[in-house]
């Protein structure tokens, strides 16, 4: 038989001894990492190492990034970590022309705002100037000499009501549509408080009504498709869909004369 090697208890003992040193020093090394990452992360919280450095804005087109930086709150002082973002787009939102906010954190030390602002429908004009209107009706306190080209100029709505209306006909129309009209003049009559009268970018004049103007006037482009080239008249859209050709040049002025 083969003879076994016996170890005694005593050559084992130092073994023992040395495994288990090793095991409280990779424990000890444990502990130390773990409490030296603690206060590295209360120190790193409580420095200027954790605050903001940059403010990013994305999506302003006429408010400016600085106005929004100054509403959000956020400066080059705030901590990171205790920037509430819920809060802070709600501070943004109080603007009248921005329609939403969306912050988020970028680590380690930028935030990033990103804003939807109201669409403008449309430009007012009073004393010479001129006064942008949002999509829900609100006019802004702001005016310029000239009115932007991005939205048609509304004459005659001296009513918030029928101004409100107008605005909302006019966002749900679709971009490549509202794009053509130049002016839109509010020309109320006794049976019908709602006609307008609308003059194109094209030499057209259109006869329509508020309440049916999102729904009616996209077959605008159709109906123009269709008539001699060089007419000149008025396509009524408010009840059916038909051109009346100006017989007079001054019935072309009709609207001014009259207005």
């Amino acid at each position: 038989m083969e003879e076994r090697k016996i170890v005694s208890i005593e050559d084992r003992i130092p073994k023992l001894k040395q495994s288990r040193r090793k095991k409280a020093n990779r424990r000890l090394i444990l502990y130390l990492t773990i409490l030296f990452l603690l206060i590295a992360t209360v120190v790193y919280l409580q420095s200027p190492l954790s605050n903001v450095r940059t403010v990013s804005v994305e999506g302003d087109r006429y408010v400016s990034e600085d106005e929004i930086k100054e509403l959000s709150g956020v400066t080059d002082q705030t901590n990171i970590w205790k920037v509430d973002r819920k809060q802070v787009e709600e501070k943004i939102e109080t603007h009248k022309e921005i329609a939403q906010a969306e912050v988020s954190r970028n680590l380690p030390s930028t935030v990033q705002i990103k804003v939807e602002e109201s669409e403008r429908i449309g430009y007012i004009q009073q004393n010479g100037e001129f006064r942008a209107i949002l999509e829900d009706g609100t006019e802004l306190d702001e005016t310029s000499a000239h009115p932007g080209a991005d939205a048609p100029i509304l004459v005659g709505f001296d009513k918030k009501t029928y101004l409100e209306e107008m605005s909302k006909e006019l966002k749900a129309l679709p971009p490549s549509v509202s794009s053509l009209i130049s002016e839109i003049h509010w020309r109320p009559q006794e049976d019908n408080p709602y006609q307008i009268r609308l003059y194109m970018n094209d030499g057209f004049q259109v006869q329509a009504s508020i309440r049916n103007f999102s729904s009616k006037m996209p077959a605008y482009p159709s109906i123009v498709a269709q008539l001699d080239e060089g007419a000149e008249g008025l396509i009524h859209i408010d009840v059916g869909a038909y051109f009346e050709e100006f017989k007079d040049p001054e019935e072309e002025n009709e609207d001014e004369t009259q207005g």
